[in-house]
């Protein structure tokens, strides 16, 4: 293995998974930090480990990020890439700038690079500062997320905040002159002892002359976008990319559902689009909390009820924030999410065991909370269904997901999942 990948979520893992392959570096995505030694390919070139460390205590973090780290050391990796959300999901206080300087001492380096962008997506940096389409970060959707509200578009004063050196800025002119330039930006700022560098990025063309850049770098952090470049690093054909997306491809078509957590702008929009083809039946958080077994047992038998149709069922706990404020004051923010999330667990406990085997998830979180209720034990990487978001295969068992960020994919998105199989 060459390239070692510790992503913050499990949509954000498949994410920068598919980036690679899609690149040509045979990739494989595991669920957790194995325990136990593992039979790895070896013509696989790329491994993804899956956390669920975004938004949990920082100390948590820290701990299973450096664990992460240890195992890919111990795989033989040569780089390493800690893989965060590209709108930089975090607070004042972290996870991000902690985690990164926990891995800069355990590698026992001091420098790195910040590239959370995906022009693809919408997600460009600009003067040090994040956008998301035409919008600071600050005011997109993300300043109401209920757990990592966003308020501070300026990555360079949230990873100072965050972190504990200084941070530095590439910018948009020197980001135009290509890999040269921006390797000779990156070895200034070392020597005036910059511990992180933000850099710009409005294209693609960016993130390929940044990836040969950070070529030396033993550390980078980033987005998925910045994987177009670093792949192409390692990438000897594209041979190993079409085998995983034919590893990865769904088989069969037994049973499928849709379950959304996500309470982002576009999942909102993505579950509107859905109630006008599709069953779609909303949780009461309320049941959720105070008869999750009986409640759970009504929805089971709703999702059976309706897996005749054209579409499969959706079992939404997404609302706007409106409503969301109104659960979050009425139940208290740490209450209301646990029951939505062990609501899902067991949900999905009783669905496999009646032989649904595709699973369709919308939500960093929700996501999460489903591949570890499935038991799965890592993903070979599948086709594409949006940018950032393809399906995947259990390597365990014949189950088959699409995993999706919270503002990933169009309108249509949830139809759009299902023309694959």
């Amino acid at each position: 293995m060459q390239l070692g990948v510790i992503a913050d979520d499990f949509t954000g893992a498949t994410d920068i998974a598919s980036f690679l392959v899609n690149n040509g570096m045979s990739t494989i995505q595991l669920t957790s930090i194995p325990k136990q030694p593992i039979n790895i390919d070896c013509n696989i070139q790329a491994v993804v480990i899956s956390l669920k460390s975004r938004s949990c205590a920082v100390n948590i973090a820290v701990k299973e990020s450096v664990e992460a780290l240890r195992w890919l050391k111990e795989q033989g990796c040569s780089q390493f890439y800690f893989k965060y959300c590209s709108t930089f999901d975090s607070t004042d206080k972290g996870n991000i700038g902690p985690v990164i300087d926990a891995l800069l001492d355990e590698l026992e380096e001091s420098f790195t690079v910040i590239s959370p962008s995906l022009p693809i997506n919408g997600r460009t940096v600009y003067q040090g500062y994040l956008f998301v389409m035409d919008k600071l970060l600050s005011d997109s959707g993300m300043k109401n997320h209920p757990i990592n509200p966003m308020t501070e578009s300026s990555l360079i004063k949230l990873i100072e905040r965050q972190a504990s050196g200084k941070c530095g800025l590439i910018p948009y002119c020197e980001m135009e002159k290509g890999e040269i330039a921006i390797r000779q930006q990156l070895t200034r700022l070392k020597q005036e002892n910059y511990r992180y560098v933000v850099l710009d990025t409005l294209t693609d063309e960016h993130l390929v002359s940044q990836g040969k850049a950070v070529k030396d770098l033993k550390l980078v952090t980033g987005g998925s976008g910045l994987a177009i470049g670093v792949a192409k690093n390692f990438a000897k054909s594209d041979v190993n990319s079409k085998q995983a997306q034919i590893l990865g491809k769904p088989q069969g078509h037994n049973k499928t559902v849709l379950l959304s957590g996500s309470c982002s702008l576009m999942t909102n929009k993505q579950v509107e689009f859905y109630k006008t083809v599709a069953p779609t039946y909303t949780l009461n958080i309320e049941k959720c909390i105070n008869e999750p077994e009986d409640y759970c047992q009504v929805v089971i038998d709703w999702t059976n009820n309706h897996q005749q149709q054209k579409y499969a069922p959706l079992v939404s706990a997404t609302t706007d924030i409106e409503q969301l404020n109104v659960i979050q004051q009425t139940w208290g923010v740490e209450k209301s999410s646990q029951a939505v999330e062990y609501f899902f667990k067991q949900l999905v406990i009783a669905l496999e065991k009646q032989g649904y085997d595709k699973y369709i998830v919308a939500g960093g979180e929700t996501s999460g909370v489903v591949v570890q209720a499935l038991n799965v034990h890592g993903f070979y990487i599948g086709p594409t269904i949006a940018p950032g978001v393809p399906w995947v295969r259990s390597i365990n068992k014949s189950i088959s997901l699409a995993l999706k960020s919270g503002n990933f994919g169009d309108e249509s998105f949830f139809v759009t999942a299902q023309g694959d199989f």
